[in-house]
C-alpha cells in the first residue's frame, strides 16, 4: 500500500477501535438496545468501508499491471470475483 494511504487507513481503524470501545462500555452499562444496535451498525459500516478501500488498493496494486489494457482478462476477472466472494461475505 502507498504510504499516504497507510495513514488514512490507520486513522480509520483507530476510529473503528473507538466505536468498538463505545460498544463495550454500552454493553457493560445499562444502555438501550436500540442505541447498542446503532453503535454496532456504525462499526459494521466502518469495517465494510475499510474492507472496500483495502480491496480496491489490492486490485490496483496487484491485479492491474502497467501496460495492461483497461479491460481485464478472463483470469483477472475471475480473480476479482474470488476476492469479492472471499472478503465481502
Amino acid at each position: 500500500m502507498a504510504h499516504g494511504q497507510d495513514k488514512k487507513l490507520l486513522a480509520r481503524i483507530k476510529r473503528i477501535r473507538g466505536q468498538v470501545d463505545a460498544i463495550e462500555r454500552s454493553l457493560a452499562g445499562d444502555t438501550d438496545c436500540a442505541d447498542v444496535l446503532m453503535l454496532l451498525a456504525n462499526v459494521r459500516g466502518g469495517i465494510n468501508s475499510l474492507m472496500a478501500e483495502v480491496l480496491e488498493d489490492h486490485i490496483r496494486e496487484h491485479m492491474m499491471q502497467p501496460g495492461q489494457s483497461a479491460l481485464p482478462s478472463h483470469e483477472v476477472a475471475e480473480d476479482l470475483i474470488d476476492l469479492v466472494r472471499a472478503y465481502l461475505k
